[in-house]
């Protein structure tokens, strides 16, 4: 994450293209990592998400995301789970399977503890997502 988003010069390609990148070829011995999806095309996305909460002070749940593409499938993300409070901003790297350009809608869902009061409601006073160049 700390090269997010890429920079000026664009994402840095591997294979045919990563000659296009001369002043990453004069490392040595650097080591690369590539996050795949399980199921093909195997594509992501990497994207920064923040939320920040409101609602009751803390309570215990978890928040995720679910995002929505234009072709009617949906997959769902973890942002935070424990204890969690108002006003708090939460911050993730999510590597999200859905091209953004393809993004119709993104859901937050709030899943409360079993042993939470039931009037007790927390909800998202703001939600910003960055993406990344496509790749």
């Amino acid at each position: 994450g700390d090269c997010f988003p890429c920079s000026q010069e664009g994402c840095p390609m591997m294979g045919h293209y990563a000659d296009r990148f001369p002043a990453k070829l004069k490392r040595v011995n650097q080591k690369y990592f590539l996050n795949t999806a399980a199921d093909p095309p195997f594509a992501t996305w990497r994207q920064k998400v923040f939320v920040k909460l409101s609602g009751v002070k803390k309570m215990k749940g978890d928040i995720n995301l679910v995002f929505h593409d234009t072709e009617g499938k949906t997959k769902e993300y973890e942002v935070a789970s424990g204890v969690l409070s108002q006003d708090q901003v939460y911050t993730k790297y999510l590597d999200v399977e859905i091209n953004p350009k393809n993004t119709k809608k993104i859901e937050f869902l709030w899943n409360k503890t079993l042993f939470t009061l039931l009037w007790a409601r927390l909800g998202a006073e703001t939600l910003n997502i960055i993406h990344g160049e496509d790749g």
